[in-house]
């Protein structure tokens, strides 16, 4: 088995999948560093998401997105929880499948819609009217097609999915 602290481990899905929540517990459990992607835009901007889209529009979001991602260092292992637009960025994604396992976290639309309360005020790059629907139904070809691994996070805790991600990671090395 490879040593999983050795490598780095970036989480994709939809907002509300659990990337940042999962991602903490997944750092804490390899002992690796911990990035949140939204975060650091966020940070580097000095603007919510949801700022920098009613500024200058989703697209500028994605934008931003994309240089953030191929920005990322991985000098030392991380765990990278991306924002849900991060696989509208061909050239991130192939810096982050370079250095590391391409994670997707999925659920069911009716999982994320219990989950997001926010949808209009939430910072989501999308379209102008773009239903969340439709929205996942765009993306979930995109992370299918990114991930390394993919696990269901339907019915499940965080704690339950935490050793899902680590089972199939471990099952990659052997």
């Amino acid at each position: 088995m490879v040593d999983q602290k050795k490598r780095s481990v970036i989480l994709i899905g939809m907002p509300g999948v659990g990337k940042s929540t999962l991602g903490v517990l997944l750092a804490k459990e390899l002992g690796l560093e911990f990035v949140d992607t939204d975060l650091y835009i966020q940070t580097r901007e000095g603007k919510t998401l949801q700022e920098i889209m009613d500024a200058s529009g989703y697209l500028a979001l994605r934008e931003v997105e994309a240089l953030v991602l191929q920005e990322l260092s991985f000098a030392s292992p991380k765990v990278v929880a991306t924002g849900g637009s991060a696989v509208y960025s061909p050239e991130g994604m192939a810096h982050l499948a370079q250095n590391g396992c391409v994670v997707y976290l999925s659920l069911t639309l009716d999982a994320l819609r219990g989950r997001i309360h926010n949808y209009e005020q939430r910072g989501i790059a999308r379209a102008p009217g773009q239903s969340f629907e439709s929205l996942m139904e765009e993306r979930t070809a995109l992370y299918k097609r990114y991930a390394d691994i993919e696990i269901d996070c339907q019915g499940q805790s965080p704690q339950q999915s935490l050793i899902s991600i680590i089972e199939q990671l471990n099952g990659l090395a052997s």
